[in-house]
């Protein structure tokens, strides 16, 4: 819901529990009033009426109050739009008007010397609130090219406080999304990725929290952008104790664009969210806004899925494959996937990205006779695509050398043997689009997991006029590849993969059905990982697979059945290991926790996520609630010698009900689970547990 004051210059968003408030001073000077719990009108109107502070010398009244900061003025924050045209830089704009809908704000400004039209948007989602920037260039054909420096999504204001804590997801290849909190202290903390993709490094969210959050209890401001490419988010604490974020896409030079008269850009998402049920609380309110905003068919669990590559890395063959999907449908999974190597002269990581059309040695009748062998077997089929790379030896590579991105006289680095295509070009768009539909259209394929497994190294474009633009163009010529690629064949499902968790963030999700998580499948690991995905995430789209123990991949690191399946249980379930090698009691065990998978699916991909003990506890667990039906997994990851496990309490649930545990048949009451706990019998080393209640 939007609210306007009297004279149009002072602005009520509201959600469900919260508010976020703004004003237009008579200067033009938009200025930040609100953003927490949910107030009136009035009572911002009440904010508006307070006076800036008054000027002193080296200080400006308007930093760290401004709405979008912008370069050039009495200002000396980091500014979140830089623009230069015509030898002159910076900023100065004049209110030209606002449009408020019901659930969408638009607030417009011009700058005479430039020309540029700035209209800066929100959108009610829930309690989030999304909010970008649309930049116009308004002068006539002959008017000069502006160049935007920077042109970040939005500054986020924070309320005074004494001392803000910063909640990050940092890590690295194997090792994503690890949770860290440290107090916010004055001058930046700057995050992002200089990599051409969202990145291993940083996931592109950031929470803050000034009294002592926790869990379930205390306010969280929180903020994630939906872009996929290079990005950058900066939390800074001003001298007078302010604290602002700032973020958008590209990082240093990467984010820069030129605009010409008549053209227009429009920065990503960068969307807020303020919670007072701690950061359980937040997390839960982000999946909601997911699910309900940016996931495709959402409301849908994913299928069960089997993927060959641990199996077979580049041996493969049909009659292998064939095997394999016997085994898998016996076991109960919904979705085969053929990973690397099914096409061109892929024999090794060496040869055959970009050449997407079936090896005829492996599949002399291309991918269909396969295909209709798994929809026999009761299962959807699939296939694993790098798009964006080529082999230096492959057919694509020798016919069209100069379609990679490369700087001019600079040696042409390589990783995993490939290179990066420039989907820059409308020539590499055009023959992707073309590839991937014919390619689609092949066969009765379901489901395509689509991987990026280097960063930009060599960001050239030779004979562009601005070939810094590549950084921006790649990632929305992706998008537009997704778009049409989804539009044409509207049945076909797309995971997200970059070397696991490369490419994870809310611009890609609007585009895919899920996301793989991570490259370590280790299910000790993969706890934490789980952990600090679930912070902005949901379950509906972590891809989590089972696969074979030792885990000689990473760490030989040996595991029970239950080890892993339970720790797979907590997102969309997937089994990778060589089925071939399993014994007849492993594929039967295996068999049972499928179809245990499938009567909890709903309640871990739909419910509402709590967090009851984190993993860096030896006892942790997690719970999904989704109506009446309860699910609790939980993991002791070592006992000590003589002491009993701790009881796990849960959460959400109705203290006056009573629920029935559906493996045991016992009655538990609410307020018991709630205040005492559940004992969960776990024992020694790496044991686990799935929990099953439904409220009487």
């Amino acid at each position: 819901m939007i609210e306007v004051g009297e004279d149009g210059r002072t602005w009520l968003l509201s959600g469900p529990t919260s508010s976020y408030a703004l004003r237009l001073t008579d200067d033009d000077e938009l200025l930040h009033l609100h953003w927490g719990p949910r107030i009136g009108l009035a009572d911002a109107e009440a904010l508006a009426a307070e006076p800036l502070p008054a000027e002193r010398s080296f200080e400006s009244r308007l930093d760290g109050r401004e709405e979008y900061p912008v370069e050039g003025g009495r200002r000396f924050v980091r500014p979140a739009l830089c623009v230069r045209g015509a030898g002159v830089r910076g900023s100065e704009w004049r209110f030209s008007g606002s449009v408020a809908e019901r659930d969408e704000l638009r607030v417009q400004f011009t700058d005479p010397v430039h020309q540029l039209g700035v209209t800066l948007v929100y959108r009610t989602r829930g309690d989030v609130i999304e909010r970008f920037a649309v930049l116009r260039h308004e002068g006539p054909a002959d008017a000069p090219v502006l160049e935007l420096l920077r042109a970040d999504s939005a500054t986020w204001t924070l309320p005074s406080r004494e001392r803000w804590r910063l909640s990050q997801l940092h890590g690295r290849w194997a090792a994503e999304s690890r949770l860290v909190r440290s107090e916010i202290t004055y001058g930046e903390k700057v995050i992002g990725s200089r990599r051409g993709h969202t990145g291993h490094q940083h996931l592109p969210w950031v929470a803050l929290d000034a009294e002592g959050a926790t869990e379930e209890h205390g306010e969280v401001h929180s903020c994630a952008l939906a872009w996929s490419g290079s990005w950058r988010i900066a939390v800074g604490q001003l001298p007078d104790g302010a604290v602002q974020i700032t973020g958008g896409r590209g990082h240093d030079d990467s984010g820069q664009e030129l605009l010409a008269p008549g053209a227009e850009t429009v920065t990503p998402v960068f969307a807020g969210l303020w919670s007072d049920g701690g950061f359980g609380g937040a997390s839960r309110a982000w999946h909601a806004y997911q699910r309900a905003h940016v996931i495709p068919d959402a409301d849908v669990p994913r299928p069960v899925l089997y993927n060959s590559w641990e199996a077979t890395r580049f041996d493969i063959s049909e009659d292998q494959q064939r095997a394999l999907a016997g085994r898998a449908a016996a076991m109960g999974v919904e979705l085969f996937v053929v990973d690397d190597a099914w096409f061109g002269q892929r024999v090794s990581d060496r040869a055959g990205l970009g050449d997407w059309t079936p090896n005829p040695d492996r599949f002399p009748g291309g991918l269909k006779p396969l295909a209709d062998d798994v929809h026999a077997l009761g299962m959807r089929f699939g296939i694993w695509v790098e798009p964006e790379m080529v082999n230096p030896d492959s057919d694509l590579y020798r016919a069209h050398p100069d379609w990679v991105q490369h700087q001019p006289g600079r040696t042409r680095t390589e990783f995993r043997n490939q290179l990066v295509l420039n989907l820059a070009r409308a020539d590499v768009q055009e023959h992707l689009w073309q590839q991937l539909d014919a390619l689609l259209s092949s066969a009765p394929i379901d489901y395509v997991k689509w991987d990026f497994n280097r960063s930009f190294t060599d960001p050239g474009w030779p004979g562009e006029r601005y070939p810094q633009g590549i950084w921006n163009a790649h990632v929305h010529a992706l998008y537009g590849l997704l778009d049409r690629l989804r539009a044409a064949h509207p049945s076909v499902a797309f995971e997200s993969c970059s070397g696991g968790g490369g490419r994870i963030d809310l611009g890609i999700l609007s585009r895919t059905d899920q996301v793989w998580t991570s490259d370590n499948t280790d299910p000790l690991d993969r706890l934490a990982i789980q952990d600090g995905f679930s912070q902005v995430h949901p379950a509906r789209v972590m891809a989590a697979w089972v696969t074979d123990s030792p885990n000689t991949q990473l760490n030989d690191r040996g595991s029970t059945l239950r080890f892993r399946f339970v720790s797979a249980l907590a997102g969309v379930l997937g089994i990778g290991g060589d089925l071939m090698e399993w014994s007849a009691d492993e594929l039967a065990e295996a068999a049972d926790w499928v179809r245990l998978y499938k009567e909890i699916r709903p309640v871990v991909q739909l419910g509402d996520l709590h967090r009851l003990r984190p993993p860096s506890e030896p006892l942790s667990a997690v719970q999904y609630v989704h109506g009446d039906e309860v699910v609790v997994l939980a993991w002791l990851r070592a006992q000590a010698h003589g002491e009993e496990p701790p009881r796990v309490r849960l959460r959400g649930l109705d203290s006056t009900a009573t629920y029935v545990c559906q493996e045991t048949g016992q009655v538990h009451r609410g307020a018991v689970l709630l205040h005492h706990g559940l004992r969960t019998g776990l024992r020694g080393d790496l044991d686990a547990a799935v929990f099953r209640f439904r409220r009487v």
